[in-house]
């Protein structure tokens, strides 16, 4: 009886890389990036309750790829629908200089989150990963499709290709340091909500976050990087990555193996 593996199954690039620990590093790259969007950080501060529930939100992000990417057809469709309503219900911000009106679902504004995505796990991946060569990448970008399609996003507006992907990023403008962007930065780099216990493992986790943010992003942030350390890094965050991943392996089986019902 054929499995239903979903759009992308064992054989895919997209389980490589989001399988990884790289992956993330890559999603606090994809915030810091994305938060820069004034209008994407307008609505997303207009109808979340992240500085209340910060893990919370992560993790409803987190089950969301984890269904796009490892769920079955019919588990990937149904939360591409429930983003969808969820958009439907959100609020929108008015830009008053233009007088347009920004809302969730807006395609430029998911255009937006869609690549930097994109961008940020694959920029993690070869940073902390392993190598990925570029037929490969262009193939993620190419698999990403999917997802882009299942929020919304018409497939033919979106990068399919490495190539076009650093094409349409090099061509946003109007990205800008608000006040909200300032602060969601300062939360996930140097103040999360977590016991002091973890803060310096954090320091490490902040820094490989940095250490791939693009120039032009750290330089509107106004962090600055010592890029000496880049290779002590990379070989610090690749090693800790393989553990992190045989440990997920060894979960994953113990998940799969059935254990005996106890005798009465």
């Amino acid at each position: 009886m054929a499995t239903d593996e979903g759009f992308f199954g064992p054989s895919s690039v997209s389980w490589r890389i989001h399988r990884d620990a790289s992956a993330i590093l890559g999603a606090g790259r994809a915030l810091l990036m994305q938060a820069l969007e004034p209008h994407v950080m307008a609505v997303f501060l207009e109808n979340t309750d992240y500085q209340d529930d910060p893990w919370g939100r992560l993790r409803r992000t987190g089950n969301y790829f984890g269904d796009v990417i490892f769920g079955d057809t019919a588990r990937a469709i149904v939360a591409g629908e429930k983003v969808r309503l969820l958009h439907d219900r959100l609020e929108g911000v008015l830009d008053t200089e233009t007088g347009r009106l920004y809302r969730a679902g807006d395609p430029d504004l998911l255009l937006w989150v869609h690549a930097t995505a994109v961008d940020s796990f694959l920029t993690a991946y070869r940073w902390y990963g392993g190598c990925l060569p570029r037929r490969a990448a262009d193939r993620y970008v190419s698999e990403m499709l999917v997802a882009a399609e299942l929020v919304g996003i018409d497939p033919d507006d979106a990068p399919a290709s490495e190539g076009e992907l650093r094409e349409y990023l090099a061509g946003v403008t109007g990205l800008q340091l608000t006040r909200g962007a300032e602060e969601a930065m300062h939360m996930i780099l140097f103040d999360p909500p977590i016991p002091d216990l973890f803060r310096p493992a954090w320091s490490g986790v902040a820094a490989g976050v940095i250490a791939i943010l693009p120039p032009d992003i750290r330089a509107i942030y106004g962090l600055r990087w010592f890029r000496p350390i880049d290779l002590p890094l990379r070989v610090a965050a690749f090693g800790a990555g393989r553990l992190f991943n045989a440990w997920n392996r060894v979960r994953r089986l113990a998940a799969t193996i059935d254990v005996p019902a106890a005798s009465p």
